[in-house]
């Protein structure tokens, strides 16, 4: 069993920056790769970022490319990721993902963020 817990998101102005942490806990070593995905309302989930644990290896969704970075400590189970020129649409339920082998996934519990124009 893997353990996720998301911090800092908030409400941030068009063009601010956030910074979300995703801290994991449990069988981390079985960990394969971490993201993030979001969900803003009445929309479907949707993949934003993910870091792949064996050679932090990152593929970030073109819609926030150049945008958000994600980044990991490792020495903490921990994930990141910062998120600069916010824009309205950015505005969603942000969602931290691992991946452990045989392809299962955990999920944390989500954070809140909202862009105000």
């Amino acid at each position: 069993q893997v353990q996720l817990v998301e911090s800092g998101g908030g409400l941030v102005q068009a063009g601010g920056s956030l910074r979300l942490s995703c801290a994991a806990s449990g069988r981390t070593f079985t960990i394969f790769s971490m993201g993030w995905f979001r969900q803003a309302p009445g929309k479907e989930r949707e993949f934003v970022a993910r870091i792949r644990r064996g050679d932090d290896n990152t593929d970030v969704a073109d819609s926030v490319k150049g945008r958000f970075t994600m980044s990991r400590d490792s020495a903490k189970d921990t994930v990141y990721l910062q998120m600069n020129s916010l824009k309205p649409e950015d505005t969603a339920v942000y969602y931290c993902n691992a991946v452990v082998g045989g392809a299962v996934d955990y999920w944390g519990q989500g954070t809140q963020v909202t862009v105000s124009s």
